[in-house]
């Protein structure tokens, strides 16, 4: 019963609607009790030749009042219920995806995305169970079995219920019995689905590699052992849950034995009437659901209490990100301070970053270049606030950027990341993503500065076009020119583009950085790329390596300095010319 408690603060604030709930269950109980009461007065009547065309009308009438009052009295219920129950759901199901929404990159690291949906849908399905069948089978089992019983004793013969209802204790003790054990097991079935939904969301998004390699029968065959494994462990539950309603049917057993052997004593010594008997039996046949839905509520309520304990701990686990009590909600804006000197990632020890200072004056443009894994994205994520865990400070426009909130930081900043996400929407869509009021001339403007304008018209819906799931339908370098687009829209304080153009031709990207250059002058961006190209223009340029600064200048002065940048420039360069030769031939 731990999960009624756990979702007490649900049931006190729709406690009018579940009120009215149970005043109906109650209501169609005792309706409930008129069918069985007649049935033995029409049998004693009968049996002294005493039925009339009078009692015999009076009897079905009130026999149709019976059922027309249990019609309006169960739609009363179920509206109530089961309309408090899809409430739940819809409370929850907010309430985790604002929670996924607020939180931070470690959770994401923690938690795959296929469990996460798991707690979206399979355990939220439960939880919403114990406010929809697990209040019903309650409180119906009580209700109901409570007016019968009642029934049993003042209106047959409490000698005749008393013992009768011997066996039931054994109910009781089977619940406890099976109850923990169904719950460690669902727990473990509900852990398992996970996996699965892991292993399906894996599988689909990567299935162009795996084709490219040639391992479907091999990510087949894992996928098929995950499902083995998902298939015996739900055995294990179904096994338990399946020892509810035969011992439940013995109990029944029991009692009807007992009924049939002292009801037919007591009839024989003239102690109650064969119509007494009859309805008796009548009344513990509608003993039977109780008895049966206290097997089914603990089903119900150890599934629900195993999800609400999953979803619950997610929802526990707070974000690393908080902001400062009076914070600057005002976009940021100025020249932006970077001063880190030590920060790792969550979970490791190796230092990602190490002494990186620099200082960008407003409509400067910074470019950071060095080898993958030098800490280029490392410093983005710090200066997005995906991470706060790091030694010295990061200013934009004066202020440290915690003491902002986070929508004004991140509104001031639009980002283009290395992995281009796209939804599956229509290209303008896409385009306008982070502001939707934005018109079609705005929109083509954005595509014009990423330079990707003149493919949008080439497509069939222009832009109207549905791009698929993550833009399957386009090019990389399509789908990268669209992420420069939806970041400049906005025109944002501060542009980062985190190796941005690695899917363009230098000839898009001389076209995009000059755009850049032109309607950008007084705006801040970084560029951090491979391809120096990409950054010789820039204003200051910072050489990493394995999280700290090597070398920093100007494209001129790092050339003079004749170290890596100069190395790779030339190595670059030479790339170029041997490709332009080959296309010349």
């Amino acid at each position: 019963m731990g999960i009624f408690k756990k979702l007490g603060w649900y049931f006190r604030q729709e406690r009018k609607r579940y009120a009215l709930g149970i005043l109906a269950l109650f209501l169609v109980a005792l309706v409930n009790l008129i069918p069985p009461k007649i049935i033995g007065t029409m049998v004693d009547a009968m049996n002294n030749h005493a039925v009339t065309a009078h009692k015999l009308v009076f009897w079905l009438a009130l026999m149709l009042f019976a059922g027309v009052a249990q019609y309006v009295f169960r739609f009363s219920w179920r509206v109530a219920i089961w309309g408090g129950a899809a409430l739940l759901e819809r409370t929850l199901r907010t309430q985790l995806f604002w929670h996924f929404m607020k939180m931070d990159a470690t959770f994401y690291q923690k938690h795959r995305t296929g469990d996460l949906m798991a707690h979206a849908t399979n355990d939220l399905n439960a939880i919403q169970n114990v406010a929809g069948a697990g209040v019903l089978t309650m409180f119906d089992s009580i209700i109901t079995g409570g007016t019968t019983l009642i029934a049993m004793v003042t209106l047959i013969d409490w000698r005749l219920t008393i013992v009768a209802i011997l066996p039931m204790p054994l109910l009781a003790l089977m619940a406890r019995m099976l109850g923990k054990r169904l719950h460690d097991s669902f727990t473990e079935a509900q852990a398992a689905f996970s996996r699965l939904n892991d292993k399906t969301q894996e599988s689909v998004s990567g299935v162009k590699v795996i084709k490219t390699f040639g391992q479907e029968a091999e990510d087949a065959q894992d996928f098929d052992d995950i499902v083995d494994r998902n298939i015996k462990i739900n055995k294990r539950v179904n096994f338990i849950d399946s020892l509810f309603d035969p011992t439940t049917s013995i109990i029944m057993g029991l009692t009807y034995v007992i009924t049939i052997i002292y009801g037919g004593y007591l009839v024989l010594h003239n102690q109650i009437s064969i119509g007494q008997l009859v309805s008796f039996v009548s009344y513990v046949a509608a003993l039977v659901w109780p008895m049966f839905a206290i097997g089914r509520l603990f089903n119900i309520l150890e599934r629900g209490n195993a999800s609400y304990d999953r979803v619950a701990k997610l929802l526990a686990e707070r974000s690393t990100i908080i902001e400062a009590p009076k914070a600057i909600s005002e976009p940021a804006h100025g020249d932006i301070r970077y001063s880190v000197d030590q920060f790792c990632y969550p979970d490791d020890d190796t230092n990602a970053l190490m002494d990186v200072h620099f200082t960008l004056r407003a409509g400067k443009t910074l470019g950071i270049v060095g080898k993958v894994g030098a800490g280029k994205s490392t410093i983005f994520k710090l200066l997005l606030r995906e991470f706060d865990n790091y030694k010295g400070f990061i200013e934009f426009g004066g202020h440290n950027i915690k003491e902002y909130t986070l929508d004004a930081l991140l509104d001031s900043i639009g980002y283009v990341p290395q992995d281009n996400f796209l939804f599956s929407t229509t290209v303008a869509n896409n385009i306008r993503f982070s502001s939707y009021n934005k018109q079609s001339a705005e929109i083509e403007s954005a595509a014009r500065d990423a330079a990707v304008h003149d493919d949008i018209l080439k497509f069939s819906e222009g832009y109207d076009t549905m791009v698929g799931e993550r833009g399957v339908s386009l090019s990389g370098g399509q789908k990268q020119r669209l992420a420069i687009a939806r970041a400049v829209i906005n025109g944002p304080e501060l542009l980062i583009l985190d190796d941005a153009l690695s899917a363009v031709d230098a000839k898009t990207e001389e076209e995009i950085l000059e755009n850049m250059r032109h309607d950008r002058a007084d705006k801040t961006t970084i560029i951090a790329a491979h391809r120096l190209s990409s950054v010789m223009h820039a204003d200051e340029i910072l050489v990493l390596q394995e999280g700290r600064v090597i070398d920093r200048g100007t494209h001129e002065q790092l050339l003079a300095n004749n170290g890596w940048y100069a190395q790779m420039w030339d190595l670059q360069q030479l790339e170029s010319k041997i490709e332009g030769d080959s296309n010349g031939q």
